[in-house]
Formats: structure tokens, C-alpha cells, sequence
């Protein structure tokens, strides 16, 4: 019997039934460690009294779609710093300049 670690997502956004899952994975690139994500979306169903899920959509499903998708975006944008970038500083309303990559606890 093979071992195996269930591993799950960093983060979803859910809109009714439609779910996007970030998942976040560790491979060398040009001999360094990095961080790199997929997005997988699925719609949930319920077929007699069994939760299934499906990559298949109905046209009324797409605009949940849309929305999934682009909150995946943004936590991804918002969260990830990449190195060579100059970080964003934007001044909110107080005054007080913010940086989006990094959260205050």
C-alpha cells in the first residue's frame, strides 16, 4: 500500500456551488526554490444523496465562474511578492502608506 499525504488547498473562494482552490507547490527553478500555484474550479452537485463535483458548467454557473476566478487573481496578486519587483505603496485615505504584499497581525 503506497503512503500519501492529502495536502489541501491554501485558500478558496466559493460562490454557490462554484468553488476555485488555490494550490500552492515547491519546485526548483533556475536552481532556486519557488512557490508555484494552480487554480483548480469545479461546480458541486448532489446526484440522488451523493455530493459529486464537475468542471462542466451551465451558462447560469459562468458569471460564478467569473467571480472565482477573479478573487483567486487578486489573493494570488495581492499576496505573492516576486523577487526583481518593486513592492506597490499606495497611501489610503488616513495618510498612512499600506503595502498589499504583506498582512499587519
Amino acid at each position: 500500500m503506497k503512503n500519501t499525504i492529502k495536502k489541501n488547498p491554501s485558500k478558496v473562494f466559493r460562490c454557490g456551488p462554484v468553488k476555485a482552490a488555490i494550490w500552492s507547490n515547491s519546485r526548483i527553478i533556475n536552481d532556486t526554490l519557488a512557490e508555484v500555484h494552480s487554480i483548480r474550479i469545479d461546480r458541486s452537485y448532489k446526484d440522488g444523496d451523493e455530493w459529486k463535483h464537475t468542471n462542466s458548467f451551465n451558462v447560469e454557473d459562468l458569471p460564478k465562474v467569473a467571480f472565482v476566478a477573479d478573487e483567486a487573481y487578486k489573493f494570488l496578486r495581492m499576496n505573492t511578492f516576486e523577487p526583481g519587483m518593486q513592492q506597490n505603496e499606495d497611501n489610503d485615505e488616513s495618510g498612512n502608506e499600506q503595502n498589499d504584499n504583506f498582512e499587519d497581525n
